[in-house]
């Protein structure tokens, strides 16, 4: 087993970071640290808390510059998008800063005379964040810093393609004057991963990644009985009704599915349009995509970087040419984007149509710049079709009917429900999913309650 950590950059191959494992010691050890320092954590007052970890999210955002430059070398997102991450990043942090006084407020019931009863949400312990390289800011600091608002100490475990992120969250950090083992990182192995779950120093886990990942961390704490919250991603659909703004509709929905080179957990993959509408929406579609300027995404002009490895790629390319293989039509010549290379992480967009849910487009994850559309006569075939997934973790409509659009998402299998928006995250709002897309929440008052234990009080006054 290889004890060094290394990250190839996709843009050119070039390895972009090197360190090296964590060994045993340096685990048990750290692990250790994290127990003792939650202790005291959680007697300190959550205004204190508070206040680190906002001095904490102003060390970050103030090396803005240099964050997004190294995430677009790590993971090959476009100069020009990388720093809307940091402002995501922060946004999210402020949000779960602000409403933390509510959230971990005591719960007190009708009062009984001669009783004083309440609940008190107490820490769960040391929480084991173990985050992915995709929107590696935005989805690591989902669990962190609502974990430690409530007194939880925090280990953070991050994806071996973003290892400077889970860095840049220490250096901050120790900046703002955090107690020493309050938030600590680890760069380990999968197996030593594996090793920390089993451990009994960790209480909770909070994993965004794969379905294979998840069912891994799932059997990593079999027989703990500790809390996992899993987020494993989805085949997200989107439909669009008759009466839909159609230009909003066709922006909004290409932007979805090729944004981030399609990396998206919460990304369109699946596009069901009314047949009135299906012929110009497929004429629009393609016209915007053939604007997109796939390159080297440290060049300013580029909107379409390259995918994470060349392996991905070529697992991409397998699924559109699956799909081509059993009818589907490519609609996008690759020769319109010139950096588009077999056997690179350079692909060209593409959308495909006479898709079928035979197709793995139709029917799994597609990690990827690509999307299958298909035309639906109304509503009722429109929610069958949605609904004929493993997945669950967005939707979303796009109409001028508001009661249609509550109608329909009354009937849609999914965590979060969109109108006349999608791939978007609203920290004010509980991010979960269904089916294979995960369980458990993050983000928003119901995202607190995932990271603390119930306490209740019951005290006989007379």
């Amino acid at each position: 087993m290889t004890q060094e950590l290394i990250t190839i950059s996709p843009i050119d191959g070039s390895v972009a970071v090197q360190r090296r494992y964590a060994s045993s010691d340096e685990i048990q050890a750290a692990l250790t640290r994290a127990k003792l320092a939650q202790r005291s954590w959680q007697t300190t007052p959550l205004a204190t808390r508070s206040a680190l970890v906002t001095s904490a999210v102003k060390a970050m955002v103030s090396q803005k510059d240099a964050i997004a430059e190294e995430l677009t070398r790590q993971m090959g997102r476009p100069i020009r998008y990388t720093p809307g991450e940091i402002d995501g990043f922060e946004a999210r942090a402020r949000h779960m800063i602000a409403i933390a006084g509510e959230a971990l407020a005591d719960v007190v019931p009708p009062a009984i005379d001669g009783y004083t009863r309440f609940i008190k949400r107490t820490p769960v312990g040391v929480v084991l964040v173990v985050a992915p390289w995709n929107y590696p800011l935005l989805t690591a600091v989902n669990a962190i810093v609502p974990a430690l608002l409530a007194g939880n100490t925090v280990l953070l475990k991050h994806s071996a393609q973003t290892p400077l992120v889970a860095e840049r969250f220490a250096a901050a950090f120790h900046t703002a004057g955090l107690p020493d083992g309050v938030f600590q990182h680890l760069h380990t192995t999968h197996h030593d991963t594996s090793r920390m779950i089993r451990s009994p120093e960790v209480n909770f886990v909070c994993f965004t990644g794969s379905v294979a990942g998840g069912v891994a961390i799932e059997k990593a704490a079999v027989g703990r009985f500790i809390g996992v919250g899993l987020e494993l991603g989805g085949n997200d659909p989107a439909y669009v009704r008759a009466d839909a703004d159609l230009a909003h509709a066709v922006e909004t929905l290409v932007d979805g599915a090729f944004f981030n080179s399609g990396q998206s957990c919460c990304g369109i993959q699946r596009i069901y349009v009314h047949r009135s509408l299906f012929k110009e929406f497929i004429a629009r579609a393609v016209a915007l995509t053939n604007q997109y300027v796939l390159g080297d995404p440290l060049d300013p002009q580029t909107t379409l970087g390259p995918v994470v490895s060349t392996r991905a790629a070529a697992g991409i390319r397998a699924i559109v040419a699956e799909a081509i293989g059993k009818g589907a039509t490519g609609l996008i010549d690759a020769r319109v984007f010139a950096a588009n290379k077999v056997r690179t992480p350079y692909m060209a967009p593409q959308i495909l149509v006479d898709v079928d849910h035979s197709m793995k487009i139709m029917a799994d994850e597609c990690f990827g710049p690509v999307c299958g559309v298909m035309p639906v006569a109304d509503d009722d075939e429109a929610i069958r079709l949605m609904n004929d997934s493993p997945y669950g973790l967005t939707a979303a409509v796009f109409t001028r009917d508001v009661e249609a659009a509550l109608r329909i998402g009354d009937r849609i299998e999914t965590g979060t429900w969109f109108m006349n928006r999608c791939d978007y995250l609203d920290p004010a709002l509980a991010w979960t999913g269904v089916k294979h897309s995960g369980r458990g929440v993050t983000l928003s008052n119901i995202g607190f309650e995932h990271l603390t234990q119930a306490k209740s009080y019951h005290l006989k006054i007379r």
